[in-house]
């Protein structure tokens, strides 16, 4: 195995690292929402992302980008978030092509539910991933990748 080839397998051990990780996560927030409020961790996303924004609203690409998928997977969502009452869709005054996602009354209450429950099961998932050691640099890395952006 030469440098190169030493190199590739030091980035493919981190990708298995973060996707052990990640899925470890995924598992954990996935029960939690879907007990506490019927909620998947993409659909929690989505209502969290637009919570974050100035006017409670978003064009659908940036949702897309938000959420980690693509623009068909992103409308097939919308419209089930639609369909429970928890977002809705509005022309954009601008550009009548342009679509808002915004959040309902009650898809704030919902998320406002939810909130808790995700924030604890995601630090649970940390703590109990902090004592997996494959997966504790990781984890312990996780800080500061928020201080640098």
């Amino acid at each position: 195995m030469g440098i190169k080839d030493g190199a590739v397998e030091v980035r493919a051990q981190g990708w298995r690292t973060l996707a052990a990780l990640h899925g470890l996560i995924e598992a954990e927030l996935e029960r939690s929402l879907q007990s506490v409020a019927g909620l998947s961790v993409v659909e929690y996303t989505v209502l969290e992302a637009l919570s974050r924004q100035d006017g409670w609203h978003m064009r659908m690409q940036q949702l897309a980008r938000a959420s980690a998928l693509s623009a068909s997977a992103t409308t097939r969502l919308v419209n089930r978030l639609e369909d429970r009452g928890l977002l809705t869709r509005i022309l954009c005054a601008d550009d009548r092509r342009g679509i808002y996602t915004e959040l309902t009354p009650s898809g704030i209450t919902l998320l406002e539910e939810a909130r808790p429950s995700h924030d604890e099961t995601l630090e649970r998932a940390l703590a109990d991933a902090q004592q997996v050691p494959e997966l504790a640099p990781l984890v312990q890395a996780l800080p500061t990748l928020h201080a640098a952006t």
